[in-house]
């Protein structure tokens, strides 16, 4: 719950598109105001810094931060509305999923950062909680770069699942990284997705986001993986 003391930030979520192949997504434009968006936009840790988490390999060239510390104000007034018990119900109705609960240590969520060459493997992401017992159950990205270029590559894939090989099928559903865009979906039905092309980003661009994943209830059918699990595909 928001304390009296935190500033209330609206977010939009009038769906633009929602379709369930390969698997149930929301997209949502516009989704803060675009002067808190812009401002958010310029508040991300020049990539260099330190605090960053690096990947650099076959399943990622990224960084990630979500140390709360080191959000500015308006970044951390954001993530802590997304996280709210407010927020949480608005999401748990538009996606039908309830109950949800946010994941407000922000367990593989906060800053994410991809530049020139970064990728992300296609991947299914970690099924239990490491530390609530709770089952992950929809993924929210909030897309950041202003005046991100469609042709630097960056589209969030969604593949479909080989139920033969348990591996990623091809890619159903391509998603721009557009400005100002949320991507929400269903990570408990075979939800294979990431971005396996390499970006081609100039200098001085990124592709930002934002990451935050609600929870549920464990199912009779939540598979044990405390891990994100990758293949080459």
């Amino acid at each position: 719950m928001l304390s009296q003391g935190m500033e209330k930030l609206n977010f939009n979520l009038e769906v633009t598109e929602h379709g369930n192949n390969p698997f149930d997504y929301w997209i949502v434009d516009n989704f803060l105001d675009y002067n808190v968006a812009k401002d958010i936009s310029q508040q991300f840790l020049n990539y260099e810094e330190e605090e960053w988490v690096g990947y650099d390999g076959w399943i990622a060239k990224k960084k990630i931060c979500n140390k709360w510390d080191r959000f500015p104000p308006l970044t951390y007034k954001t993530f802590f509305n997304l996280l709210s018990d407010e927020f949480t119900e608005r999401v748990s109705k538009m996606t039908g999923c309830e109950p949800l609960y946010p994941d407000i240590g922000l367990h593989g969520g906060g800053w994410h950062m991809h530049t020139q060459g970064g990728n992300l493997s296609v991947h299914l992401d970690y099924s239990i909680h490491p530390k609530m017992n709770l089952q992950r159950k929809i993924n929210l990205i909030l897309y950041l770069e202003e005046g991100y270029e469609s042709e630097w590559g960056g589209d969030l894939e969604l593949w479909s699942h080989n139920p033969e090989k348990n591996k990623p099928g091809h890619c159903v559903k391509s998603i721009e990284a557009k400005f100002n865009r949320a991507v929400f979906f269903d990570t408990t039905q075979n939800s294979w997705h990431g971005v396996p092309s390499k970006l081609n980003c100039p200098p001085g661009k990124a592709r930002k986001s934002f990451a935050v994943y609600y929870l549920t209830e464990l199912s009779n059918t939540a598979v044990d993986r405390f891990r994100a699990h990758y293949v080459e595909t």
